[in-house]
């Protein structure tokens, strides 16, 4: 069994490839026919309204194979934040970022495309953003200790290279796992410039359940994984920050060697949320990155019992269901404007005191006992909460 380990940093196994899958280039494509996230999201329904035209999901990862006929004419120039380790044609060069740009946005190949992976969004471009190694890659432990920041610079550099939906399948969820300032501060940049984004949940659901990043972080639409039937998958992450869940197992993946896999992970999870933010995106084009979270997280489907549990956070996505369900929204800018108070002043200000007599003594007393009140409340304070940190 080969696996792909892009991470953040140590811990983060987010997709695990199996056996190839045999398809031979003349008969009915055996890859197209195991696609069964596609069936289970509606895909076809979906294509009804939109492919995804006119917008782009940056794919920050170990790369993309834009080579690769399944994504050929999709993807554009991107950049790499990383600058070492394995390069073009190597084994070990953009395997699991070519994975999640197929299941966002391949087209297929042959014959009317019938043949290869096609993604949820076919007609989105991928934006390739280099932050990570792959595991068998000989300089993924220099580059952790070197370019620990790429992720939160690949962030940023996508947002303000035409990201429309930033794909993050990726994430620490170790045991040492921990808020990264320059991730969260980077993840608020790219958000409040309308850019959604969208991450795995992590595959810690054996081992401990830890909170993963970046899908932790506020903003983010973070994805855990189901299987066919729509169960949470065992290795899937529990955690309150899960939004929506998305096929994780089995699915069907794009390599640069041009074999197919099948693979698990909530890597694969969040692609597919990733393509269906994508449509919500073509379709709508002006609703807010909270406006498009909140919308996947209120249409999914087969909701858990009281609307929402850790494990599949609101349900399954649904695309068709968001599409429909957006014709009905106003757009809404990416950060909150605040309203104007409609006059001047709260009040008319206090009466005047009188220069001399009884009358005035009253309101001395309340205001200096106000203001101890005051001087009291504000020494309270002091003793500060500490805060514990997990992991």
């Amino acid at each position: 069994m080969t696996r792909l380990v892009p991470r953040a940093a140590a811990g983060a196994v987010l997709l695990t490839l199996t056996a190839a899958l045999a398809a031979p280039p003349a008969v009915a494509d055996v890859v197209r026919e195991r696609q069964w996230a596609l069936t289970a999201l509606r895909a076809e329904e979906a294509w009804g309204t939109t492919r995804g035209e006119g917008v782009t999901v940056a794919v920050l990862d170990t790369g993309v194979d834009a080579t690769h006929p399944d994504l050929d004419g999709q993807v554009l120039e991107g950049a790499d934040l990383i600058g070492t380790g394995a390069t073009r044609g190597e084994r070990n060069w953009a395997r699991h970022g070519t994975a999640m740009a197929g299941i966002i946005a391949g087209h297929g190949h042959g014959p009317n495309r019938r043949q290869g992976v096609i993604g949820i969004a076919p007609a989105a471009r991928i934006l390739p953003v280099r932050v990570i190694l792959e595991e068998g890659d000989p300089g993924r432990a220099k580059a952790r200790e070197t370019k620990g920041g790429a992720l939160a610079e690949g962030i940023r550099w996508a947002a303000d290279h035409g990201a429309d939906v930033i794909n993050l399948s990726l994430g620490d969820d170790s045991a040492s796992a921990h808020h990264e300032a320059a991730e969260d501060e980077a993840v608020q940049y790219a958000l409040a410039k309308g850019v959604v984004v969208v991450a795995s949940a992590g595959n810690g659901g054996e081992n401990g359940d830890h909170a993963s990043y970046p899908a932790s972080y506020p903003g983010v639409i973070a994805v855990t994984a189901v299987d066919r039937r729509g169960r949470k998958a065992p290795f899937s992450t529990r955690s309150w920050y899960a939004t929506v869940c998305a096929p994780g197992v089995d699915v069907v993946i794009a390599d640069p060697d041009r074999a197919y896999y099948e693979g698990w992970g909530t890597s694969a999870a969040a692609a597919f949320v990733s393509g269906a933010a994508a449509l919500v995106r073509s379709a709508h084009p002006d609703l807010s990155p909270a406006q498009i979270k909140k919308l996947l997280a209120d249409t999914a489907s087969t909701p858990p019992p009281g609307g929402r549990d850790d494990a599949r956070g609101h349900g399954l996505v649904d695309p068709v269901a968001a599409l429909r369900a957006a014709e009905a929204l106003r757009p809404q800018p990416a950060l909150p404007q605040a309203a104007s108070y409609p006059r001047t002043y709260f009040g008319p200000g206090p009466e005047p005191v009188p220069a001399s007599g009884r009358r005035s003594a009253l309101p001395v007393r309340v205001a200096a006992g106000a203001g101890l009140a005051l001087l009291v409340l504000a020494a309270v304070p002091g003793r500060r909460r500490t805060r514990d940190r997990v992991g």
